[in-house]
């Protein structure tokens, strides 16, 4: 088997398993309702948060599966750079860069979350775990998934550049990725005109929900594209 249809296979597989972890780990992210904020839909949780354990395990259970997701859309942007046209190679090497970003920020926030504040809130040890928790709108953890999928925007960014616009199919991937990404930044700048610093987790909602998406979408795009490239290779 030559190296570019093994390459292709592989990432074939891999945009596959990056679209059904994301659809999975939204199904589970869209029944961990805050339980503050803006959204909290009655007994919200206060300052300084005392009450979290009544959410555990069930709020975290999808960023256990967002941690796997992470790990599928690297390997997903390594595959894509290798079957990227030579000509085309910077932008898939600068959307590898950027999704490196996304990684690391977002697997520190995930575990984090729930290796640390959970089991610290058990042993009595409170001290800093109002500035960690989810339940902080204006907390860490809500301020590093804001970076973390602003920076998965912009990998995607990059990676629309990657495809050519000389075919319906890849000037649908273009689309839908170069839209996710002027969505998040249209998102940003609208919340931050609305409330300024004060923009709570809104921002973080549509920043993941625009970019998760546009994962799902293009993803199935680009596996029927690397399908389609598959099949004139002998």
């Amino acid at each position: 088997m030559n190296t570019e249809k093994t390459n292709l296979k592989f990432g074939y597989y891999a945009t596959l398993s990056l679209v059904l972890l994301t659809i999975i780990a939204w199904g589970f992210a869209m029944i961990a309702i805050p339980p503050v904020g803006p959204y909290c839909p009655g007994n919200c949780m206060t300052y300084p948060f005392s009450e979290l354990l009544s959410y555990y395990p069930r709020d975290y259970y999808w960023m256990y599966l967002a941690i796997f997701q992470l790990f599928a859309y690297l390997i997903f942007m390594v595959s894509i750079h290798f079957i990227t046209n030579v000509e085309k190679k910077l932008y898939s090497f600068l959307s590898l860069s950027f999704a490196l970003i996304t990684s690391i920020v977002l697997l520190i926030a995930y575990f984090v979350q729930f290796s640390v504040v959970p089991i610290s809130m058990m042993k009595g040890e409170t001290d800093g775990i109002a500035l960690l928790t989810q339940y902080n709108e204006h907390g860490i953890f809500i301020a590093m998934e804001e970076l973390g999928y602003i920076s998965m925007s912009i990998s995607y960014l990059f990676l629309a550049l990657s495809f050519f616009v000389n075919k319906p199919l890849e000037k649908s991937i273009r689309l839908i990725l170069i839209i996710s990404f002027i969505l998040t930044i249209l998102a940003f700048v609208f919340y931050t005109f609305q409330f300024g610093i004060d923009r709570s987790y809104r921002f973080e909602v549509a920043a993941i929900s625009i970019n998760w998406l546009a994962t799902i979408t293009a993803g199935i795009l680009i596996s029927v594209f690397i399908k389609r490239k598959l099949k004139v290779i002998k």
